[in-house]
């Protein structure tokens, strides 16, 4: 008798040498890394490298991918025609699925390594989409690509139209490391699923966009800073836990689906987000924040996750709160399309079975005049 594990939760659909989330231990591995050994010690671009690699890059190697990289940045007219015509109202991550999936219109790769170089080119233009369509709705102009920045300090200086301090860009580099990869979640899983199909690889990533496009998934960062804001002051969050108790209401980034203990990319964020906000004198958001994940681990015994804190690092970097899970996809799509190519090089179609709950069969049919 097949098992039945709603939301397949325990069962294993593949295999991967990509990462591996340990959530009884709170240990997230690329490639054979701790994610503590790679966060701030590594750039995103040599993340890209092991992902779609597995191994780190020497330097000829990350000057090669940083080159093809920076080189793919612009976009198709047609595709910054419909970024600047997009409804301004539009939410960031519509607007990036669609264009991701107009990019397939205007390509002409062949050859054996087509996929690879599509994989270079979704990195380097997922930004991009992201940070126009973020210009173009506030009405400013769109600042010409450029090839002397890394992925992270391209993002902050397309989105603010000025080249960000190190520090920023520093920062949100080691936030795409940390958001890179993360076993076979959902989105990872939605690509693998689409591209197993063999349908085109723009199909695939659509596909991932919008299965992280929903709040329990990438869009909980986002729920985060709301959840701060309505909170309002620190001496307002015990009573406003309490409100939400009684209710039996979800608390946005607090607990994870497979980590059993302390999300390993929490501390890093935490650490991150008490030094922005230390720096730039409004300390109340971490404050807030460390007294909800103290309350949460002591009556509900649930651990802060990713999200908790990545929303506070964003927010302080000055970054618009719906950009959270965008900037989420960006860095995600190194994962995406590690996991894509990994899927194609050994594939075979994902077709899980269903357990069916309906009417047993023997139900006749009656004249229509008759039901």
């Amino acid at each position: 008798m097949p098992l039945v594990a709603k939301g397949l939760e325990g069962i294993i659909a593949n295999t991967t040498a990509i990462s591996d989330v340990r959530g009884d231990i709170g240990q997230l591995i690329y490639a054979g890394y701790d994610i503590n050994e790679l966060a701030g010690k590594v750039s995103f671009e040599e993340i890209i490298h092991l992902l779609w690699h597995g191994e780190l890059p020497n330097q000829s190697q990350l000057d090669a991918l940083t080159s093809k990289l920076r080189s793919q940045r612009s976009l198709p007219a047609e595709v910054i025609d419909f970024i600047k015509k997009a409804p301004h109202s539009a939410g960031p991550m519509d607007v990036i699925r669609t264009g991701v999936s107009m990019l397939g219109l205007f390509d002409h790769e062949t050859g054996d390594d087509a996929n690879y170089k599509r994989a270079i080119a979704l990195t380097a233009k997922i930004g991009i989409i992201a940070a126009y369509f973020h210009r173009c709705r506030q009405g400013k102009d769109l600042p010409p690509v450029r090839t002397d920045l890394s992925e992270a300090a391209h993002f902050l200086y397309l989105i603010n139209g000025e080249v960000p301090s190190k520090e920023a860009a520093d920062t949100l580099d080691v936030a795409y490391v940390l958001h890179a990869d993360h076993g076979m979640n959902a989105s990872t899983f939605s690509a693998r699923v689409t591209v197993a199909t063999l349908t085109d690889v723009y199909s695939a990533i659509t596909s991932a966009i919008g299965t992280l496009k929903g709040p329990l998934h990438g869009g909980a960062n986002e729920g985060v800073i709301h959840m701060l804001q309505e909170i309002g002051s620190e001496e307002r969050v015990d009573p406003w836990l309490e409100e939400q108790f009684a209710k039996k209401a979800k608390i946005m980034g607090i607990g994870h689906r497979v980590y059993k203990v302390l999300d390993p990319r929490a501390p890093h964020l935490r650490n991150m987000a008490i030094k922005l906000t230390e720096q730039l004198g409004e300390p109340k958001w971490i404050r807030m924040s460390e007294r909800i994940a103290e309350v949460m681990r002591e009556k509900k015994h649930l651990n802060a996750n990713v999200d908790f804190y990545s929303a506070t690092v964003y927010y302080s970097l000055g970054i618009p709160t719906d950009l959270f899970t965008p900037i989420f996809a960006i860095s995600r799509t190194a994962g995406w399309t590690a996991h894509v190519l990994e899927q194609l090089a050994d594939n075979r179609l994902y077709r899980p079975l269903s357990e069916y709950t309906g009417p047993e069969v023997g139900k006749t049919v009656k004249p229509i005049s008759e039901r």
